[in-house]
């Protein structure tokens, strides 16, 4: 008797990826391996919980991963070096995250010689390219499955499927779509499909509960976060965390960000990330005094470019690998402390303290005096400086005459 085709499933726990356990077992024969990737958003409790679930659901097996260290190592403190924020608003907490648990997923799949890989996504959203681009690179010749897109059933449909195999659970449709992770937290609702409504106070997970104001200090040591009011952290991750234990009370980082879908269409989601904000916003005010003009303004074109090609699965390009050395580089003096209070739903930058500080020069303070030039050497710059515009100008207004 032959083998069963083994095939890796991307598994959230929700209801599409329940069904597909169930469809990919009973009608279609394969092994099923239920495979979690946390990046952020689970808790040990909530892993064990889906492991259950997934046995009982018909899964051959199931493995949590912890993609936590190689999320933070590979993708997320390049989102910091580069302020990435995607149409200077949304710090893609879903869309970095979905790349590296597509990741997993193949990798995984590789390693058992599974024949084949599957995810829940639908298709009418940007995660069923992240997850099909990624397989078809790095899959060994892996059949890609996705019940969910190629069935087209409706929600209550996958729920009758399900209960006629003896899966009785509660489905109830939560008004909003939750996905956390460690780069933060994006709420769709009936709004969030308008162009005119706004996110009410309840759909936020954090609700406000902290009395303002809060002064904190956010140390950095090349560019990476190390430490909280003097206390370092043992890893910029759990820096990250940390951070986001103490601001999400106060409900900072909440926005709704409207952009382009990588099939086409334009997409609005909500969002609350008050660490990735924090740490973005910090971040930059450092380099403000850091760097030159010109490595920020490189630094600006090349981010953005990334977040763009990141958002559109593109996270195996070469090229993001260039933009990557050229980030890091640039954060060799981007260190010191950043100043910061946190208000109910807002915050406040207040200054930094750096060695590497270039308002400390001992040259000149802007606007008060200067130490190292005369004003004839102004006069003379300034001279030189306008002569191409003069040229400009005169040839300008002579062929206007001739005209």
């Amino acid at each position: 008797m032959s083998q069963p085709r083994q095939v890796v499933l991307a598994y959230s726990g929700g209801l599409d990826t329940s069904f597909c356990i169930k469809h990919l077992s009973l009608e279609k024969g394969y092994e099923v391996h239920a495979l979690t990737v946390n990046t952020g958003g689970f808790s040990p409790e909530e892993l064990k919980a889906l492991e259950q679930k997934a046995l009982d659901l018909g899964a051959a097996s199931y493995r949590a991963v912890d993609a936590l260290p190689a999320y933070y190592q590979q993708c997320i403190r390049y989102l910091i070096f580069g302020n990435v924020l995607r149409n200077n608003t949304y710090p893609l907490s879903v869309s970095a995250e979905r790349m590296f648990q597509a990741l997993e997923t193949v990798k995984y799949a590789n390693e058992i010689g599974a024949q084949a890989v599957a995810h829940g996504s639908t298709g009418a959203g940007n995660d069923q390219v992240r997850f099909d681009l990624v397989f078809e690179i790095l899959g060994n010749d892996l059949e890609i499955i996705t019940p969910i897109r190629d069935l087209q059933l409706s929600r209550q449909a996958e729920i009758e499927f399900l209960e006629k195999h003896g899966v009785n659970w509660p489905w109830e449709k939560a008004q909003y779509s939750i996905n956390q992770g460690i780069w933060g937290t994006s709420v769709g609702g009936a709004e969030t499909l308008t162009s005119h409504q706004a996110l009410p106070e309840q759909a936020y997970p954090s609700q406000l509960t902290a009395e303002g104001p809060l002064d904190l200090t956010l140390h950095f040591e090349k560019g990476e976060l190390t430490g909280i009011n003097g206390a370092k952290a043992s890893h910029p991750v759990a820096a990250i965390q940390a951070l986001q234990e103490i601001a999400a009370p106060f409900a900072i980082g909440r926005d709704t960000h409207v952009g382009d879908t990588i099939i086409g269409i334009k997409g609005r989601v909500g969002f609350e990330a008050a660490a990735p904000l924090l740490i973005i916003k910090a971040h930059h005010l450092l380099e403000k005094h850091t760097l030159t003009k010109w490595q920020q303004y490189w630094k600006e074109q090349l981010a953005n470019w990334y977040g763009m090609l990141l958002h559109e699965g593109q996270l195996l390009e070469p090229v993001m690998r260039n933009i990557e050395r050229f980030l890091e580089d640039t954060q060799s003096t981007v260190t010191g402390k950043v100043f910061l209070r946190l208000h109910p739903y807002r915050f406040e930058l207040l200054g930094i303290e750096s060695g590497y500080d270039l308002m400390n020069s001992g040259f000149g303070q802007y606007g008060e005096m200067n130490k190292a030039w005369s004003g004839q050497d102004v006069k003379g710059f300034t001279k030189i400086l306008s002569n191409a515009l003069k040229i400009q100008h005169f040839v300008s207004q002579k062929n206007e005459q001739d005209d």
